[in-house]
């Protein structure tokens, strides 16, 4: 086996436009081309795209002709593309098919699952891919059929790698990725590969699985505000032998600047929440930058969520692209003290219990003599409602709200 490199990247989302911008779209093309450009300065023997390719089934025919022309040159620079389909480029059906497919046939990549075994080779490697089930469910039916159907055959005498997109179920992984739902156990992974080149996870990891590495290369731009702090890139890999492998990674310059503004406001008024979170914005305000303010917390008794202006927020960075405010903060209830207070006892009269129960609960938003008011009415729908009655809530809410 002759010394050889790859090129491992995952999760481009090409097609994106984030908060329906067209600009966050081209961010996305833009981080591409420079990892075409990267490349093809690195000459590896091939590349691996392992999933996400596009953000959607069926990219716009824009960033379908940005890919394509990006592509072109991979193949012009003798650079074959060996990619699989992610959770969202998958194939929406069986009759479409993927948009992997065309570009498949036109020479440009080479879809694995597609192919004879699904995989490639040539004399110092074995490449097997699978496609992506989007569910855990799914995976695990399909995936033994696929297997069966394509059987992975990886050789001692060269280098193997198997390609996919999911998160395994990994204790390590779910800990990072609270919100990265494992879609299969690492016991759907066969065994007798080398490197594991993984993608869906945003976030580059390397793991030992199955006497060898698990490689999650990461994602090249930023999908979500999650990974928002984590840099751009992907793994360029050289193999010496089969026991001697380098590592390396190659950090994007192109992507864009986003700023979290993480901050617990709890016990605040939407007033005083408002005001801070603005003079954040202001002060974090800089060229093209995303900026994510994420407000955390309880708010006091007497305060809703909507009290909080974000239009203000939005309108404080003057230079920002965009001011995502993010409201993460829970409104309290009545305290459970006093909602003790109202239900101890004998229970002797419990619709006066109740109504007790409604004036608190509305007093915190509405004036004394509306507070009452609502109590009633609440109390009548109960019992109403208790009867069976269907019409005669409908009559009371309009009598009550003309």
């Amino acid at each position: 086996m002759k010394p050889f490199s790859f090129v491992h990247v995952a999760d481009l989302h090409l097609g994106y436009e984030q908060y329906n911008l067209a600009t966050r779209r081209e961010d996305f093309d833009r981080a591409f081309h420079e990892v075409v450009e990267k490349t093809i300065e690195l000459k590896p023997d091939f590349m691996i795209i392992a999933g996400d390719l596009f953000h959607h089934a069926r990219p716009s025919n824009t960033t379908l002709e940005r890919a394509i022309g990006n592509f072109r040159r991979l193949k012009e620079a003798g650079i074959p593309v060996l990619a699989v389909e992610g959770s969202h480029d998958a194939a929406p059906n069986l009759i479409t098919g993927t948009i992997l497919n065309p570009l498949d046939t036109a020479g440009l990549i080479y879809y694995l699952p597609r192919h004879e075994g699904a995989c490639w080779r040539n004399e110092n490697c074995y490449v097997y891919g699978i496609p992506n089930f989007r569910t855990r469910q799914r995976t695990e039916r399909e995936l033994p059929v696929f297997y069966e159907i394509k059987r992975p055959m990886p050789s001692s005498e060269v280098f193997n790698i198997f390609v996919f997109h999911m998160a395994l179920d990994i204790p390590e992984i779910l800990k990072e990725h609270p919100g990265a739902i494992a879609e299969a156990s690492p016991k759907y992974i066969p065994e007798g590969f080398n490197y594991y080149a993984g993608g869906h996870v945003h976030t580059p990891w390397q793991f030992p699985l199955k006497k060898a590495l698990l490689v999650y290369s990461g994602s090249t731009e930023t999908v979500s505000y999650e990974d928002a702090g984590i840099m751009k890139g992907f793994y360029h890999i050289q193999v010496r032998q089969i026991s001697d492998v380098e590592i390396n990674r190659v950090e994007l310059e192109t992507p864009r600047l986003f700023k979290i503004l993480e901050k617990d406001y709890t016990g605040l008024t939407p007033e005083k929440i408002t005001e801070m979170a603005a003079d954040m914005v202001k002060e974090a305000d800089e060229p093209g930058a995303v900026i994510v303010p994420v407000l955390k917390g309880t708010l006091p008794a007497e305060s809703t969520r909507r009290e909080i202006d974000l239009s203000r927020i939005r309108s404080a960075a003057e230079q920002a692209l965009i001011v995502r405010p993010l409201v993460s903060m829970s409104e309290m209830g009545i305290p459970e003290e006093t909602i003790r207070s109202i239900f101890e006892g004998e229970m002797k009269d419990l619709k006066a219990k109740s109504f007790e129960y409604f004036v608190q609960f509305f007093s915190k938003r509405f004036k004394p003599e509306d507070a009452e008011k609502m109590a009633h009415l609440a109390l009548d729908l109960i019992q109403l409602l208790v009867k069976g009655d269907e019409e005669g809530p409908k009559s009371l809410l309009e009598e009550a709200f003309k």
